[in-house]
């Protein structure tokens, strides 16, 4: 099965991650949407992620933490550097929230432009702490640079969000209900996508200049060889 496809359409491209289970995000998958992201890139097009009905992603991959000290590097840095494509990408992202969204999901949310969410019995959030695991210095960065000062200090206890709450405590911009989460975001892609690209580029650079030399001596600091 194809976990990540995408399709180009009107100055959108959607790419679409789906691996039939919870979207673990291994390295496999994480390259693979890397590489969606250069097709997008390519093509000019505003990026939009999304996930499978009932999940976005359920984080990173678990039973790599279970192999190798260098299997968990090379996840990890491959998670930050998705964060970083990103952040850096210069055209808008927008993030599709179908679902569940554990920590590695919650790091693309917190890293896009946009960001929907469907209402339903979801959780959303960094719960490293309850697994446990202890949270990578990148997703601390990624997190302070999106989430309420409230919502920063919880992570330390696991706090997860239903799709409302997500959005005020910054995992998400807006929840709508389910059925319509399909057009609202095909309307928000397109919005964003008559922006003048040179503007928006810019004025993404300049918010983003901080969170991402903050993200990027984080791995420097925490995956030195």
């Amino acid at each position: 099965m194809d976990s990540v496809k995408t399709n180009l359409s009107g100055g959108v491209g959607w790419i679409d991650i789906d691996d039939g289970k919870v979207n673990a995000m291994s390295v496999g998958l994480l390259g693979a949407i890397d590489r969606a992201l250069d097709e997008v890139e390519e093509a000019g097009a505003v990026a939009v992620l999304a996930g499978r009905p009932g999940i976005f992603s359920a984080g990173f991959d678990m039973g790599t933490f279970q192999r190798t000290s260098e299997e968990v590097r090379a996840m990890l840095l491959a998670g930050a550097g998705l964060i970083e494509r990103l952040l850096s990408f210069p055209r808008p992202v927008v993030a599709m929230c179908t679902g569940h969204a554990y920590p590695m999901g919650a790091f693309l949310m917190l890293a896009s432009d946009v960001r929907v969410g469907a209402r339903g019995p979801w959780r959303i959030g960094m719960n490293e702490v309850a697994v446990p695991l202890t949270v990578p210095y990148f997703a601390i960065e990624i997190a302070r640079h999106r989430l309420t000062a409230a919502a920063f200090a919880s992570i330390k206890t696991a706090a997860m969000y239903d799709p409302d709450a997500a959005v005020g405590v910054g995992y998400l911009d807006r929840a709508v209900d389910a059925d319509e989460l399909r057009a609202v975001v095909e309307a928000e892609a397109s919005r964003v996508a008559a922006y003048d690209a040179s503007t928006f580029t810019a004025t993404k650079e300049r918010i983003n200049a901080a969170p991402l030399a903050a993200l990027r001596a984080a791995v420097d600091s925490e995956f030195a060889a």
